[in-house]
C-alpha cells in the first residue's frame, strides 16, 4: 500500500494526526511538518475531501541518501516514475533544501526533473515528454542529505475550500482555525461565537464542522485525473460527503465584529460557503454582544499587535476580554494570539496552552473552560 504524508504545520502535526485516527486510519506516524499514513488511492482522496486540518495531502514516491547531485540523479532515476506518471504527465518540479550539502534548490529542481523525463522516456519508448496530460507536481526535499521525493495529489493548498475570497489585514487560514476549534473546549453541539470574526473563517468552520460538511466537497484535487483510483469510487465518496452534509443544522452559530467592512466580508463569504441558512452575523463590539445563549464557547483571532493596533492598545483590549470572559461563567474561551503576555494581560492562566505557528509568525492558542451548570436538585 503506497505511503502518503498529510502536510502540516510546525507544532501542528500532533492535531493532524488525530484527526487522521479521528477518520479510520490506524498507522498514523508524526513526523516533522507532516503525518506518514499508509492507504489507498481512494483512501487519499478521502483525505483531501474530508481533512481539515492538513495543508496538503503528498504520495510518498522515495527517499536516499544524496550528497553531491550525481547521487540526487541516480536516486531519482531508480524510483518507480511510471508506476503513477503516464506517457503524457505534466511533472513540474518544486524543491526545498535545508541543512543539506546539496543547497542549490534551482540545480536540485533541474537535476530531479532531467532524472524523472530520462526514466519515463525509457520506459515509453519516447525520444521528448509531451507533457500534455494531466498534472503531477513532484516536489524535491533535501534535508539532512537526505531526498525526499513526493508527489501532490491535492493541486491547490487544502486551506483553500472555495469560499474565500478576500485575506482581510490579518488572515487566518481556514485549516488553522478548524485546528484551534479542535484545541478548543468546543463540541459540534454547542453554541459558538467568535466576536471578533474578521473575514468569518472560525463561524465557518465551525458551521461546516457542526454540519459534518466535507471542507473539500465544493473543489477539486489533482489526483481526480490522474487515473490511478476508480473513478466511480470517487464519485461515491462526493455522493457519500453530500449526502451527510445536514441541513437541518439545529447548533448556533454567532460571528460579530467591530468593523462594518469585516461583517460586510463574512456575510459574502458565509454565503459562498453555502451556510449563510445557520450563521448569525450582527455588528457589534464584543463587550456589547448580547441576545446569546447561556452556554456556549467563544473562539477569537483578535489583533496581535504585530500589524493591527499598537502596544497599548493591545494590552486594554486583552485586559477587557478578561474582564468579558468573567461575565460569562458557562461559557468557554479560545484565544490565538502572537502575543506573549497574553495571561499576564488577560488575568487569567490557561487550562489548555499550544504553541502554533501562523506562516513565520510564533503564536499561541489559550483555551479557557466555562464553568459546569449543575443540575437543578429535586425537592
Amino acid at each position: 500500500m503506497p505511503e502518503f504524508f498529510a502536510t502540516a504545520p510546525f507544532e501542528m502535526e500532533g492535531v493532524v494526526a488525530q484527526e487522521l485516527r479521528d477518520l479510520g486510519f490506524q498507522n498514523v506516524r508524526p513526523q516533522s511538518g507532516k503525518v506518514a499514513f499508509d492507504a489507498t488511492f481512494e483512501q487519499a482522496f478521502f483525505v483531501n475531501l474530508w481533512s481539515r486540518t492538513a495543508d496538503r495531502v503528498l504520495l510518498h514516491v522515495g527517499s536516499f541518501p544524496a550528497k553531491t547531485f550525481d547521487e540526487l540523479f541516480q536516486g531519482v532515476q531508480a524510483l518507480p516514475w511510471e508506476t503513477y506518471l503516464p506517457r503524457d504527465a505534466v511533472f513540474p518540479v518544486s524543491g526545498k533544501c535545508a541543512k543539506s550539502t546539496l543547497m542549490s534548490v534551482p540545480d536540485c529542481q533541474a537535476i530531479t526533473k532531467k532524472a524523472v523525463s530520462e526514466r519515463l522516456k525509457s520506459h515509453y519508448g519516447l525520444a521528448w515528454m509531451p507533457e500534455t496530460g494531466a498534472r503531477f507536481a513532484i516536489d524535491v526535499h533535501l534535508h539532512g542529505d537526505i531526498a525526499v521525493l513526493t508527489i501532490d495529489t491535492s493541486g491547490a493548498g487544502l486551506a483553500k475550500r472555495g469560499y474565500r475570497t478576500y485575506n482581510g489585514d490579518a488572515p487566518l487560514r481556514e485549516t488553522l482555525a478548524a485546528a484551534l476549534l479542535r484545541l478548543s473546549f468546543w463540541y459540534p453541539d454547542m453554541p459558538l461565537c467568535d466576536p471578533m470574526c474578521g473575514t468569518g473563517t472560525i463561524a465557518i468552520e465551525a458551521a461546516m464542522i457542526a454540519a459534518d460538511r466535507a471542507p473539500g466537497l465544493n473543489r477539486s484535487f489533482d489526483m481526480e485525473a490522474w487515473r490511478l483510483a476508480d473513478d466511480h469510487s470517487l464519485a461515491a465518496l462526493r455522493q457519500q460527503a453530500q449526502d451527510r452534509f445536514l441541513r437541518d443544522l439545529k447548533t448556533e452559530i454567532f460571528a460579530s465584529d467591530i468593523d462594518a467592512k469585516a461583517v460586510a466580508l463574512t456575510k459574502k463569504h458565509v454565503k459562498l460557503a453555502g451556510m449563510d441558512w445557520k450563521i448569525q452575523i450582527r455588528k457589534s463590539p464584543f463587550d456589547q454582544l448580547s441576545g446569546l445563549p447561556d452556554r456556549g464557547c467563544f473562539v477569537a483571532n483578535p489583533p496581535y499587535g504585530v500589524r493591527l493596533m499598537d502596544r497599548r492598545q493591545i494590552e486594554t483590549l486583552y485586559a477587557q476580554m478578561g474582564r468579558w470572559y468573567r461575565d460569562y461563567p458557562f461559557w468557554s474561551l479560545t484565544v490565538f494570539t502572537a502575543c506573549r503576555d497574553f495571561e499576564r494581560l488577560f488575568g487569567a492562566r490557561a487550562q489548555k496552552k499550544r504553541r502554533i505557528f501562523n506562516g513565520k509568525l510564533e503564536c499561541g492558542a489559550y483555551a479557557y473552560r466555562g464553568a459546569r451548570r449543575e443540575k437543578p436538585t429535586e425537592t
